[in-house]
């Protein structure tokens, strides 16, 4: 298959911060990237990157064939980019946005006119297409983002957590849509996010960690990492019951508070033996099936929505001290 991203020895640094630390991975054509990691870990620095919005300290990036750094306008007329952060002019109508992007793509009026119709229809945003933005609700902002991203045909789709702050059902409405076009047009789509259910419809996922790629690989197999189902116990006496499993099961389990989990094979056959034979005041108990919040788990000891302090705020917090301190300018 055809390469369309293709990233070598990426690093980026501000000051002695490393913030992408030696990162290498191809994207291939119409496939859906995942790049996942709590915040702080890299993801936008990388994805700003490949955008042209940054450039990098060393290392190599392609897009569609062109390289980010000295081929910069081929690489944009190439992308198309829903930020994180929202980025419509609210006062103008989303006929207005969509017109103005079409303009600065010199798409041609005829060509744009179709266009438009066709990705608000399918947005399902055609019969408010007058309505000013800031009417809007925010899962429509959204679908309207994604459909101004689309509307110059991009051979590659950056979607910098298109979600975040949206309700489970908006999320899920999006997602179909933009599972349609992906069939539709072989477009390839970049997403960072840390939602784990997000991150599942990805056919490869990049986990990132402190600027380092630490595993790479399809959801499948990536949740084959964690090795068995979770069965999680409420006891009266958590560290009891650790050294209890220990010691009739020979299994290695951990506790959070009153909570005791661990890693089993077949886990709903073990349930009635444990519970037919606990010593430890079982209040409840669980089991299901591993996720990317485990496989997170697994590889860095702690859960991906804790805010970590990594990279990217480290470099926020660095360019105010330079800012604060006169010490130098911040690029």
């Amino acid at each position: 298959m055809t390469k369309i991203i293709e990233v070598e020895h990426l690093v980026k640094k501000f000051g002695d911060l490393v913030a992408v630390d030696d990162i290498s991975f191809a994207v291939e054509e119409g496939e859906i990237f995942g790049f996942l990691g709590p915040n702080g870990a890299g993801k936008t620095t990388t994805i700003n990157i490949l955008c042209t919005l940054m450039k990098p300290t060393s290392g190599r990036a392609t897009l569609n064939g062109f390289d980010v750094i000295r081929q910069q306008n081929q690489v944009r007329h190439s992308l198309g980019l829903v930020f994180q952060d929202p980025s419509l002019d609210i006062r103008l109508t989303a006929l207005q946005n969509l017109k103005f992007h079409a303009f600065v793509y010199n798409i041609p009026g005829a060509v744009a006119k179709r266009r438009i119709e066709e990705i608000l229809r399918m947005v399902e945003l055609w019969d408010r297409r007058k309505d000013e933005v800031r009417n809007y609700s925010g899962g429509m902002r959204r679908r309207l983002e994604i459909a101004r991203g689309l509307l110059h045909y991009p051979k590659v789709l950056f979607l910098d957590e298109p979600t975040l702050g949206l309700d489970p059902q908006t999320r899920n409405h999006i997602w179909e849509y933009m599972l349609e076009l992906r069939k539709r047009e072989n477009i390839t789509v970049f997403l960072t996010t840390h939602y784990m259910d997000e991150a599942t419809v990805a056919d490869r996922i990049a986990i990132i960690d402190y600027g380092k790629i630490i595993a790479l690989d399809t959801p499948d197999a990536l949740k084959s990492m964690v090795g068995g189902d979770i069965v999680t116990l409420k006891t009266e006496n958590a560290e009891a019951a650790v050294v209890e499993i220990h010691d009739k099961y020979n299994i290695e389990a951990q506790y959070d508070g009153a909570e005791v989990f661990f890693e089993i094979q077949k886990g709903e056959e073990f349930i009635p033996t444990l519970v037919n034979n606990f010593k430890s005041g079982l209040q409840s108990i669980s089991v299901r099936r591993p996720t990317l919040d485990d496989v997170f788990m697994k590889l860095t000891g702690r859960e991906i929505r804790e805010e970590t302090g990594g990279p990217t705020v480290m470099m926020k917090q660095w360019a105010m001290r330079q800012t604060r301190g006169g010490g130098g300018r911040f690029r």
